[in-house]
């Protein structure tokens, strides 16, 4: 979820939540990825959102949201290099046979 918020957001546009939502949940849906249902997945990409806007990765003006260029740069290398890190831990791990 975190991932694909990233993804629209880095689009330098600002976004209501209702349009934000609907791309994402198409990109999830594109990428088989939309599981649990639409109004748990609107949820989860709701509570994301606003801890993204708590931790100054995307400003709120009025109804709509924009990213915070550096800050939405930073998490987006922070995902990227955890995202490696869970690559190289799955790639050591003994196979179970």
């Amino acid at each position: 979820m975190a991932e694909e918020l990233v993804a629209v957001l880095s689009s330098k546009n600002s976004f209501e939540f209702k349009n934000l939502f609907a791309l994402v949940h198409a990109n999830l849906k594109a990428k088989n990825a939309a599981s649990g249902g639409e109004e748990m997945l609107r949820l989860r990409a709701y509570e994301k959102l606003q801890s993204f806007v708590q931790a100054g990765v995307v400003k709120k003006s009025g109804r709509e949201y924009k990213a915070v260029a550096e800050a939405l740069a930073s998490y987006k290398a922070m995902l990227e290099e955890q995202s490696a890190e869970m690559a190289a831990r799955k790639r050591s791990r003994p196979s179970a046979k």
